[in-house]
């Protein structure tokens, strides 16, 4: 009878039209079969011609509804999900959370677990239905490529009965959250995404995606969730006032009570070993190249007052478009019109010493300091942005990377980095290329001082300090300078940069 409230349940009691034979025989398949696959369905669907007493414009369905694939004489085959090369010449990666345990049922698409490579965070996802048989990694572990990451149990089919579709009452996840697809167009988003959409309740379709063509993430979906809901701060404790003087006064002449004695506390704490691992590893091989390159240093300060005038004025602007403005377009857009006129900084040098590459694509590096270590996210072919378009894409790379969810793309291909100290707030460095590039520039902060104007008079400036490191081999000093001595001048006098601008 629980099968029969579940057709009741979807078609109606009019549609529900079975013999009496033909209930009871479905009845008695009920408990021999066992399930093989669900496929969701918006569309109309009908039973399959072996119960002829259906009619089929009573059967027709207008909501969503699910199917369960069943069939008998099923036998259990055991498969091997191995990890797939990412890209990139990465070779293994690093176990950071698993979504499955064994015993769990998986479908195709699933989450299984998230690895963390030397450029990206990557989410797996199965390419089978069945139930987890094995886990070969513990979380922390390393995985390789080609090798197994779980053993999933499959139903393999044998052709004994024809397969049967029955009906069963509408899911409850919508369609938002199972094809991702509004009139024609379908919602990105990663399987975590999903998830948290899912768990969450929220339809996708209602959330407006900030990555990249218009990819829904995960800060989406919390600031989404924040909106909903609201954030409501606890009440502060409150907090006694202090008694009276006069309770607090002791008569004159009591001797002063000596405080107890703290015992001091032995301390028992223990070094600990952990391994290297995801980012700090690709740091670790990154410097450990850098350290054949001979480093050549150049310094400068940089007058910003006109700049820091110029973006007050255009802030407005920006963020009436959504985009939030901040000084660095304004020194990519600056530095890539200087390495037009010395493209030498925009080169490559090849193992062997050999040739040098010039680039085409000015994609400048961005260092960015993230909780989960330093990443270097990429702006690319700046050289045909502007200074709204390079903000835009700032913005973005800055949403992904707090979310920890910056893609392999986002952080390869650089030619030109530069590094922003000054955010935390440093004046001068030493910054370290980036292999294989042959130029970088670490960026202090802005400070108001004091500086001597044409008139001999002391004014208040906005100083910045700047400190490049070049390849020594293909780059003299000469060079370096005319170019910091170039993008000094697009800063101190941002019209200048007009001129130059295609």
């Amino acid at each position: 009878m629980a099968a029969v409230r579940a057709l009741r349940s979807v078609v109606g009691a009019e549609g529900l039209r079975l013999r009496l034979g033909v209930g009871r025989t479905l009845l008695r398949q009920v408990p021999q079969i066992c399930v093989h696959h669900y496929r969701c369905r918006s569309n109309t669907h009908f039973l399959k011609p072996e119960y002829p007493t259906f009619n089929k414009s009573s059967v027709q369905l207008n909501a969503q509804s699910k199917f369960l694939r069943t069939s008998t004489a099923v036998t259990g085959q055991v498969v091997q999900f191995k990890l797939s090369d990412i890209g990139e010449g990465i070779t293994e990666v690093h176990v950071k959370e698993w979504y499955v345990k064994v015993g769990d049922t998986v479908s195709q698409f699933d989450s299984i677990c998230e690895v963390q490579s030397d450029k990206a965070s990557v989410t797996i996802t199965s390419r089978y239905d069945g139930v987890v048989r094995k886990i070969y990694y513990s979380v922390d572990d390393t995985a390789y490529v080609g090798k197994p990451l779980i053993d999933i149990e499959t139903e393999a089919v044998r052709d004994v009965v024809p397969e049967q579709d029955v009906v069963e009452a509408p899911a409850v996840l919508n369609e938002e959250h199972m094809h991702q697809e509004i009139k024609g167009q379908k919602i990105l988003a990663t399987p975590a995404v999903r998830r948290l959409a899912m768990e969450n309740n929220i339809k996708l379709s209602e959330v407006v995606g900030t990555g990249k063509d218009e990819r829904i993430l995960k800060e989406d979906i919390l600031n989404y969730l924040a909106k909903q809901t609201g954030a409501i701060l606890p009440p502060s404790p409150e907090i006694s006032p202090p008694p009276p003087e006069s309770v607090l006064s002791k008569p004159k002449g009591t001797p002063p009570v000596p405080k107890p004695i703290t015992p001091t506390l032995a301390f028992t704490g223990k070094d600990r070993t952990e391994p290297v691992k995801g980012i700090q590893k690709s740091m670790v091989k990154t410097m450990t190249v850098a350290l054949k390159i001979p480093h050549f240093g150049y310094c400068d300060e940089v007058d910003l007052t006109r700049l820091v005038k110029l973006r007050k004025e255009l802030k407005a602007v920006t963020e009436d478009r959504g985009i939030k403005l901040s000084f660095m377009p304004f020194f990519l857009k600056a530095a890539s019109l200087g390495l037009l006129q010395h493209p030498i900084l925009n080169a490559s040098l090849d193992e062997n010493c050999q040739f040098i590459t010039y680039k085409a694509s000015h994609n400048i590096g961005i260092a960015m300091d993230t909780q989960q270590g330093l990443i270097v996210p990429v702006v690319k072919n700046v050289q045909v942005l502007s200074v709204f378009e390079i903000a835009a894409e700032l913005n973005r790379l800055q949403i992904l990377g707090s979310a920890n969810q910056l893609g392999t793309n986002d952080l390869t291909g650089g030619t030109f980095t530069l590094s922003n100290i000054g955010t935390i707030g440093g004046t001068y460095a030493k910054p370290v290329i980036l292999p294989p590039e042959v130029a970088i520039g670490a960026i202090g902060k802005i400070q108001v001082l004091p500086r001597f104007n044409d008139k001999g008079e002391v004014i208040k400036a906005q100083i910045m300090n700047v400190s490049w490191s070049a390849d020594h081999r293909i780059i003299d000093g000469a060079t370096m300078a005319r170019f910091s001595n170039l993008w000094k001048s697009y800063l101190e006098n941002p019209a200048s940069m007009l001129l130059d601008l295609k």
